[in-house]
């Protein structure tokens, strides 16, 4: 009993000091970053480095902040692992279930039993390349496509997007755009959620387009060969 008891209590004491370190580290770094809001901090197994996740990108940094490793990877040398890849995909993972898809085109594939959603501005040719290249070759899936223009580099995108949206068939209009470069003859005038969808791309930091979320949370960036995308998909659906 003596020896459970002091385990415990060693346990105890070790927990509470490694939640004081990375409690002090979050101080030092919000101190010198005050601008930037500091999502998350955790103690690696390497040399008294800690994980920083924040504004988007994870940083490593000591205990006294003395150095700043910022846009590199942290690899296991033994196992080869992506260390810092791997905590991105975690702590920018995104609750599925609680995306608002009627606010997006739904495609069913196949038996539609896969998910999977997408980012995409009309105007972005590598949206296009991702839809003609890679998802015309994947079935048995329903795709979401949330349309998200980005007006600083596609000025004319929230209209394009206004008028596919208020097609009669959304998913017809989004395909004769994607594939023959033609838009729908509507007034465009009905309610759209561009504004709505926006805001949620904010929110879950959606910065770029296209950009791919699985059922399982993860996301993936770009037009990236569906050989890839099919993998992803088959690994959330595994979960």
């Amino acid at each position: 009993m003596i020896k459970k008891r002091v385990g415990f209590t060693l346990f105890t004491v070790f927990t509470s000091l490694a939640i004081a370190d990375e409690a002090g580290v979050k101080k030092v770094v919000e101190a010198a970053y005050p601008k930037i809001k500091v999502e998350n901090v955790s103690k690696t197994p390497y040399a008294g480095l800690y994980e920083v996740f924040m504004g988007g990108q994870i940083i490593y940094t000591d205990e006294k902040m003395t150095f700043l490793i910022a846009e590199g990877r942290l690899v296991d040398p033994k196992t080869k692992k992506d260390i810092t890849g791997e905590r991105m995909d975690e702590l920018t993972k995104i609750d599925f279930s609680n995306l608002p898809l009627e606010q997006a085109i739904k495609a069913v594939k196949g038996n539609g039993s896969r998910k999977l959603v997408v980012f995409s501005d009309v105007d972005c040719p590598y949206c296009k390349r991702l839809e003609q290249n890679e998802l015309a070759n994947i079935t048995d899936v329903t795709i979401y496509t949330f349309l998200y223009p980005i007006e600083q580099l596609h000025p004319d995108a929230a209209s394009k997007s206004k008028l596919i949206w208020c097609a009669n068939n959304r998913v017809k209009a989004w395909e004769d755009w994607i594939f023959n470069n033609q838009l729908p003859k509507t007034a465009g005038t009905c309610e759209v959620p561009l504004e709505k969808v926006g805001q949620l791309a904010r929110k879950i930091g959606i910065t770029s387009t296209p950009t791919l979320i699985f059922s399982d949370g993860k996301r993936m960036l770009g037009a990236q060969p569906y050989k890839e995308i099919e993998r992803a998909m088959t690994a959330a659906a595994k979960k």
